[in-house]
């Protein structure tokens, strides 16, 4: 699966919005959102009223992009959404929110969910007391997510955690900050949720 590996800064002025890729660094008084930047592109200072296709397609890109996913992984995750019942835009936001990369950079182990992703990947984080290194695995209520006990995993881990100090955690999580361990106390809400879209455009877009 492809990956993007440009400046994530575009994509934020693509959607006319802070996705916080980068984390506290999209804070800085640089970022193009609070200097005025227009969109990329020959066109993208250009205003026209958007068509409903535009609208709903532009809400997708967002949450696709907020998670650092592409097309294809996010038809899976909504296709598993759909099959459940009840509301489907909700049940797509709490998936994504317990992915185990999101949870790593929830919970201040990770300065950004790119990073978060890349410290799984090397294995730097356990589930449950076992080894794991799938970003995109789905946690339930009840599962604990910890850094491994070693010297390198530990001391990046507790870096964002010292530069995250002071910082509300979500209400649906539990952080033990001497032991590096974090627990899922409950499936978030929609409303302990960012309302970053309007997941209900995305279902309508997607479920053409």
């Amino acid at each position: 699966m492809g990956r993007y590996n440009g400046p994530v800064c575009r994509l934020c002025r693509r959607e006319g919005m802070k996705l916080f890729l980068k984390g506290d660094r999209c804070n800085m008084a640089k970022c193009p959102i609070d200097t005025g930047r227009p969109a990329p592109g020959m066109h993208g200072a250009r205003r026209s009223k958007p068509s409903d296709y535009s609208l709903q397609l532009r809400e997708k890109q967002r949450l696709k992009r907020h998670f650092g996913m592409q097309d294809g992984q996010f038809k899976v995750f909504f296709q598993r959404a759909l099959r459940r019942r009840g509301i489907t835009g909700d049940y797509l936001l709490q998936m994504l929110e317990m992915r185990l990369d999101n949870l790593v950079y929830r919970l201040g182990f990770a300065p950004s969910r790119r990073a978060a992703r890349q410290f799984v990947l090397h294995r730097h984080v356990l589930v449950n007391g076992r080894n794991a290194n799938i970003p995109s695995m789905v946690l339930k209520a009840g599962d604990r997510v910890g850094v491994k006990d070693q010297k390198q995993s530990r001391e990046a881990a507790k870096r964002w955690l010292d530069a995250a100090e002071g910082k509300t955690l979500c209400p649906w999580l539990g952080l033990d900050r001497m032991s590096f361990m974090g627990e899922i106390l409950h499936i978030p809400a929609r409303e302990e949720m960012v309302p970053l879209v309007n997941e209900q455009l995305i279902v309508e877009l997607c479920s053409k």
